[in-house]
C-alpha cells in the first residue's frame, strides 16, 4: 500500500473535504450519546459508572478507524472483503462456543480491561460491502439479465446472507437477523432487480409469519415441540408491545411521558427500567429534556440521514450507491425500530440506537461505515495498492 511521506501527503490531507454536515451530525451525537448515558447511571450497577467515559474512548477510537478508512480508500476494502467475510463468519461461529452469555444470549466475547466485543455488529457491515461488490459485478458481467441470471445470483445471495443469518439467529439475536435481511432486500431493490422476485419473498415472508403465528396463538404446545420453548419465549417477549405489556416498556413510556415539555433536566432520571444505556437510551434522554429535547434529536436523525441520501443522488458510482442504500437502510430501521419499541410502537428487539446507545463494537462499525461514506463523498484521495 502506497503511502504519501512528504510534503504532498499534507498537501493531500488539506486537499481532503468531508461533509461538514455529516461531521457536525456526528459531534452532536456523541454529545447526546455521552451525556445520556451519563444520566442513566443513576439506573445502573456501581459497576457500569463509568460507562460515559468508555463511550468518550470508543468515539475517540472511532474516528481514527473513520479517518483510516478515509486513507486507504473504499477500493482497498472491497477488494479485501472476501476475506473480512470469513474472518466474520468465524467469529461469529467461535462466540456460539467460547462467547459470554448475557441476558440469556451468547453474543458478545468478554476482552478483559477492555470490554465486550460483538461479533454481528462488524458483521452488519462486512455484509454491506460484499453484497455491494457482487451486485455490482454483477450488473458489471450482465448489461440484460435474463429471469434465469438473476434467480442464479440470489440463490448465491441467499447463502451469502444466510450463512451469518443462521449463526446469529443461534446467538440467538433476532433482532441483527432482521437488519441482515433488510440490507439485502433494500440493497438488491435498488439495484433494479425485477419486481417479481421482491413479490414472491414477500408472500412467502407473509405466509410463513402468518402460519407462524396461527400456531402460536392457537396451539403453544405445538409451537413449542416444532420451535423449542426459547424461540417460543423470543416471540412472547416480541408480542409484548402489543398490549403495552412488559415491566420495561411500562416504565420506559412512563418515564417519556412524565418528562413533558422540557423534561426533568440533564442527569435527573427517577423512574427506572432496564437497558437504560443501551435499548431504552431514547427514554433516558426524553425523560431528561422532554419532548422538546426529543424533538430536537429526530430532527438531527432526520438531518443526518437526508444528508446520508443526498449523499447517494451525487455519487456517480453505482457501487457507492449499493452501499449507502445498505448502510441507510440499516441505519433508518434501527433508528425507527429503537425509538419506537420505546413508546410502544414497535415490539422490544434489543436494536440499539445507532451513535447514541452505549457500545464499543456498535459505535465502531457505525465510525466504519462513516469513513466508508466520507470516502464516497470525496473521490479526490486515495490510497491504494
Amino acid at each position: 500500500m502506497r503511502y504519501y511521506i512528504n510534503g504532498d501527503f499534507m498537501k493531500n490531507i488539506s486537499k481532503y473535504k468531508v461533509d461538514k454536515g455529516i461531521i457536525l451530525s456526528i459531534i452532536l451525537f456523541a454529545v447526546i450519546s455521552i451525556i445520556s448515558i451519563y444520566s442513566a447511571q443513576s439506573l445502573l450497577d456501581g459497576d457500569m459508572q463509568n460507562l460515559y467515559l468508555k463511550q468518550i474512548i470508543w468515539y475517540i477510537i472511532g474516528f481514527i478507524f473513520a479517518y483510516f478508512i478515509m486513507f486507504i480508500g473504499n477500493d482497498a476494502i472491497i477488494k479485501k472483503i472476501n476475506i473480512f467475510y470469513i474472518i466474520g463468519i468465524i467469529l461469529l461461529f467461535l462466540v456460539l462456543i467460547f462467547g459470554t452469555t448475557i441476558n440469556e444470549a451468547k453474543c458478545w466475547f468478554v476482552l478483559p480491561g477492555i470490554g465486550n466485543f460483538q461479533p454481528s455488529e462488524f458483521m452488519k457491515i462486512i455484509l454491506i460491502i460484499t453484497l455491494a461488490k457482487m451486485i455490482n459485478k454483477f450488473h458489471e458481467d450482465y448489461n440484460n439479465p435474463t429471469t434465469f441470471d438473476e434467480f442464479k445470483f440470489l440463490l448465491k445471495i441467499i447463502v451469502i446472507v444466510g450463512i451469518p443469518s443462521l449463526l446469529t439467529f443461534l446467538e440467538p439475536d433476532t433482532g441483527v437477523v432482521l437488519i441482515y435481511l433488510l440490507i439485502t432486500f433494500i440493497m438488491l431493490f435498488i439495484s433494479g432487480f425485477r419486481y417479481r422476485w421482491f413479490i414472491m419473498v414477500l408472500s412467502i415472508i407473509i405466509a410463513g409469519i402468518t402460519g407462524l403465528l396461527l400456531i402460536y396463538f392457537f396451539n403453544k404446545d405445538l409451537f413449542i415441540n416444532i420451535f423449542g420453548t426459547s424461540f417460543f419465549l423470543r416471540i412472547d417477549r416480541l408480542l409484548d408491545w402489543s398490549n403495552g405489556s412488559g415491566y420495561q416498556l411500562e416504565n420506559g413510556m412512563t418515564a417519556i411521558a412524565s418528562g413533558g415539555l422540557f423534561g426533568y433536566g440533564f442527569n435527573n432520571t427517577p423512574i427506572y427500567f432496564p437497558e437504560p444505556q443501551t435499548d431504552f437510551i431514547f427514554a433516558v434522554f426524553a425523560s431528561n429534556f422532554g419532548m422538546i429535547g426529543s424533538i430536537l434529536l429526530i430532527l438531527l436523525i432526520i438531518y443526518f440521514d437526508t444528508k446520508l441520501i443526498t449523499t447517494a443522488i451525487h455519487s456517480q458510482k453505482n457501487i457507492n450507491k449499493y452501499l449507502i442504500a445498505g448502510i441507510i437502510g440499516m441505519l433508518i430501521y434501527q433508528q425507527f425500530q429503537n425509538i419506537g419499541m420505546t413508546i410502544g410502537m414497535m415490539p422490544i428487539t434489543g436494536i440499539t440506537l445507532p451513535f447514541i446507545s452505549y457500545g464499543g463494537s456498535s459505535l465502531l462499525s457505525y465510525m466504519i461505515m462513516l469513513g466508508i461514506i466520507f470516502n464516497i463523498s470525496n473521490d479526490s484521495l486515495r490510497y491504494r495498492n
